[in-house]
């Protein structure tokens, strides 16, 4: 049976996981935390949404969302802006009875309005944590045909203690039907990895949001998929692509120093099924003479004159001469003067680094520099 997608709904949750990397999110949301160059989070959800066929799509805020709304503005980047469905901003105190939301459970019953309203019969919700191009069209059809009532998007593998008291991971019977559910348990072993990407009915998550609100209850994973594994028919869909879970400023780094993998970036973004942002009419990259650039994701934008390696520069960043800039992330309109030295670095926004200047740290522990920052 295949279900047509203009019966799903899109619900985004951009602020969900804010505080696993306060550093990023202490001026924006994690939905609108900058990647790969020229990406914000928040596009792989909307992408991977509107590739699948989904063109009603809700995105729930909570907090410092002035720049998430300056980048999705209408939703035109991905063909959102309709007549009808299109994209929509779910502030909260969305209503009357509506809080600033602890969980997933009361940032949906913020949503509840638009959720009533909306045609569709299924819905596809998504956080901005994973970083993955993702047909959800498959996942949909298996959460029909399985006769599920909630499909929980997960990845099977080995993983450690960092990983585990980071995030949830699950344990299934052959069936894929989830048994157990782990959260932040820092055990190591192989288990489902959940990706925090679901698959539901609307009227049961209605019904889920107003049983589990009344009785004070806020947490989708620990009041629904933990408390209810044997009351609900909660299921597992094994994604094997390519994907990276950012719950961390090492896992942040990571992710990105990952795509300098042609393999890897090529995977992530492909022409059969583009990711979307929005778009800035900048100049191309200006080289100078005695630049040197080795095994770097560079947007345009870019002037560089000294010697880069190793790194993933965002739109407008600039190297000085004689500067020597090594496994690092200069993210949009970074100054980088002459003979500075900077080596396992996150720089935020608009950071000047002024000449002769030292950043190093090492690879498991990347210096990060502030929004507008000057050194």
């Amino acid at each position: 049976m295949s279900v047509n997608m203009k019966n799903v709904l899109g619900i985004v949750f951009a602020n969900m996981h804010d505080m696993t990397v306060e550093s990023l999110t202490q001026k924006r949301t994690m939905g609108s935390i900058l990647f790969g160059g020229r990406y914000r989070l928040i596009d792989f959800p909307l992408s991977n949404m509107v590739n699948s066929g989904i063109s009603n799509v809700g995105v729930v805020t909570k907090h410092n969302y002035q720049s998430l709304l300056d980048h999705m503005g209408n939703g035109r980047s991905w063909d959102l802006s309709r007549k009808t469905g299109g994209l929509h901003i779910l502030p909260p105190f969305g209503s009357n009875e509506s809080t600033l939301y602890r969980g997933r459970l009361e940032a949906l019953y913020g949503a509840t309005s638009f959720i009533m309203h909306a045609p569709q019969e299924y819905i596809v919700m998504s956080d901005c944590d994973v970083v993955a191009n993702i047909d959800y069209r498959p996942i949909v059809n298996y959460h029909v045909e399985s006769g599920a009532d909630i499909t929980v998007v997960t990845s099977t593998g080995k993983l450690n203690s960092y990983e585990t008291r980071q995030s949830t991971f699950m344990t299934v019977d052959s069936q894929n039907r989830i048994q157990d559910v782990l959260i932040h348990s820092g055990l190591e072993g192989t288990g489902a990895l959940n990706l925090n990407m679901y698959v539901v009915k609307k009227d049961l998550l209605l019904d889920i949001v107003k049983s589990n609100i009344s009785k004070g209850l806020y947490s989708f994973e620990r009041d629904v998929l933990q408390a209810k594994k044997k009351e609900l028919k909660i299921m597992a869909y094994d994604y094997q692509g390519y994907f990276k879970q950012i719950f961390s400023i090492l896992s942040y780094f990571n992710a990105n120093m990952d795509l300098l993998d042609v393999k890897n970036c090529r995977t992530l973004f492909n022409t059969s099924n583009p990711i979307y942002t929005k778009l800035k009419d900048n100049a191309p990259v200006k080289y100078g003479l005695d630049s040197k650039v080795t095994n770097s994701l560079i947007a345009d934008g870019c002037v560089i004159d000294g010697e880069v390696e190793n790194c993933v520069l965002f739109r407008g960043v600039k190297i000085g001469k004689g500067s020597v800039v090594k496994n690092s992330i200069l993210m949009q309109d970074t100054v980088v003067g002459e003979n500075a030295q900077i080596d396992f670095a996150i720089t935020d926004k608009n950071v000047i680094v002024s000449n002769g200047r030292n950043l190093s740290s090492s690879e498991t522990y990347p210096i990060y520099v502030a929004k507008d920052a000057s050194v």
